[in-house]
């Protein structure tokens, strides 16, 4: 599986982004998407996960409310809409995909095997 985020960028604080990330090199059935972030200094950390197949999906206690996880199974791409930014959701965007994840290997960072590059999210006060 190929992944290619983007949309990244600067925002204010209370402002919003969509990140996008296109998959490609397999079919999706079974598969599970997942936006992760990095901060500078900190471990990377779940965010949101999608259920290719159903469109189950799972968030962190920690943006659930402000992000969005979607998905559109005709151009094989998966949305994060972040509203409500703020200066601490800086950081690197990160999508991953896996086979076959079931219960808590979904909110696991060591559970993926295919990421995408990363997109910088700058939110200022």
């Amino acid at each position: 599986v190929q992944l290619q985020a983007s949309g990244g960028g600067l925002v204010q604080a209370g402002g919003s982004l969509r990140l996008s990330c296109a998959a490609s090199g397999r079919t999706f059935s079974g598969v599970v998407m997942g936006w992760f972030r990095q901060a500078p200094g900190k471990e990377r950390e779940f965010l949101a996960a999608i259920r290719w197949t159903g469109g189950t999906t799972y968030y962190a206690d920690s943006v659930k409310g402000r992000f969005a996880i979607s998905r559109d199974t005709i151009k094989n791409t998966v949305y994060l809409q972040m509203n409500s930014l703020k200066p601490e959701d800086s950081a690197i965007y990160y999508c991953a995909a896996e086979v076959g994840l079931y219960g808590s290997a979904v909110y696991s960072v060591r559970s993926y095997r295919y990421w995408g590059q990363g997109t910088q999210v700058t939110v200022s006060s």
